[in-house]
């Protein structure tokens, strides 16, 4: 198993050497509420997500079991779109596909739960299920610990701002 820990808040990062399986825990100053809102309010998540080179065009957005999205991420005159299904929006879960389009074959399950922990922390875990060992080195390797990281770190200073 190989853990990550890649910025000040301990997002934790790990990857099963027999699963197609990825794992991230991270502690917020946050109500799950506000974590869950964070992930689904489109405007809220457009100014959060990625890395801080890029912006967050939403496309179409419907945070609701059933619902989907399409964002695109841009720098400059590069663009970078995904897509997927809502399976489970809840107040402490949320169940969700993701797509890179431009590697469609890569499609992701994705689960958030949101475990409160007393005097105002709520621990995130999230996992991702790909379709195979191949396919989650390929997504450990684009880099998305950057955007998990600085995204995060964006979401930090709007939950003590009092953005979310």
């Amino acid at each position: 198993m190989t853990t990550t820990d890649h910025s000040s808040q301990a997002t934790t990062i790990e990857a099963d050497p027999q699963l197609p399986l990825i794992r991230m825990t991270r502690d917020f100053r946050a109500t799950p509420a506000q974590l869950v809102r964070a992930h689904t309010d489109p405007e809220i998540f457009a100014r959060w997500v990625g890395p801080h080179s890029v912006s967050t065009r939403i496309d179409h957005w419907d945070a609701r079991t059933g619902g989907s999205y399409r964002y695109v991420n841009v720098r400059g005159d590069e663009e970078h779109a995904f897509h997927g299904c809502f399976h489970e929006v809840s107040d402490h879960r949320l169940v969700q596909t993701f797509t890179c389009e431009g590697y469609p074959e890569g499609v992701s399950l994705d689960t958030m739960t949101f475990e409160e922990l007393g005097g105002g922390v709520t621990r995130m875990h999230a996992q991702s299920l790909v379709d195979s060992i191949e396919g989650r080195d390929a997504m450990l390797a684009s880099g998305m610990e950057v955007g998990v990281d600085e995204g995060y770190a964006t979401l930090d200073a709007l939950l003590a701002d009092g953005a979310v």
